[in-house]
């Protein structure tokens, strides 16, 4: 029995039931946690295929579910690219929910060379972390707000 997957070399995980999403020399996949949506990007960023990942990553983005963007797989990042960071800000404080990008080296490059103000995790695991204590401190101010004088 032979499998074949259609996803670009650099991705050879086979997945079934989640593909990857394909934009010019970019793979974009989404998975759902209970803390956020976690969007991975891998491959090359740049001018060709920008505005299709800003759509998508928007799409994606859902009331009350922070989204943890994880380009830790891009290999580079256009200049042009660090757009899809003010559509991403954007959309996520019109909604009210945090977010945060897992950057690989290139992309923390370019965001130093334009000086912005990324929020940043080092790893998905530390970014869901974070979300978690951030539920955490709002659950335990939910009594103090219920409670009447």
């Amino acid at each position: 029995m032979t499998f074949t997957n259609n996803t670009p070399a650099m991705d050879r995980h086979f997945r079934y039931g989640n593909p990857a999403v394909i934009f010019d020399g970019a793979s974009m996949r989404a998975y759902c946690r209970q803390l956020a949506t976690v969007v991975s990007i891998k491959g090359d960023v740049d001018s060709n295929n920008i505005e299709q990942i800003a759509s998508h990553v928007n799409r994606l983005i859902l009331p009350e579910k922070p989204l943890a963007l994880d380009l830790s797989g891009v290999n580079s990042f256009a200049p042009q690219a660090v757009s899809l960071f003010y559509d991403i800000d954007e959309r996520c404080g019109a909604l009210g929910v945090d977010w945060t990008v897992i950057a690989s080296q290139s992309v923390i490059a370019e965001i130093r060379r334009q000086e912005m103000g990324v929020p940043l995790s080092s790893s998905v695991p530390e970014a869901l972390h974070h979300f978690d204590e951030g539920n955490m401190a709002r659950r335990r101010l939910l009594p103090l707000l219920t409670k009447s004088a």
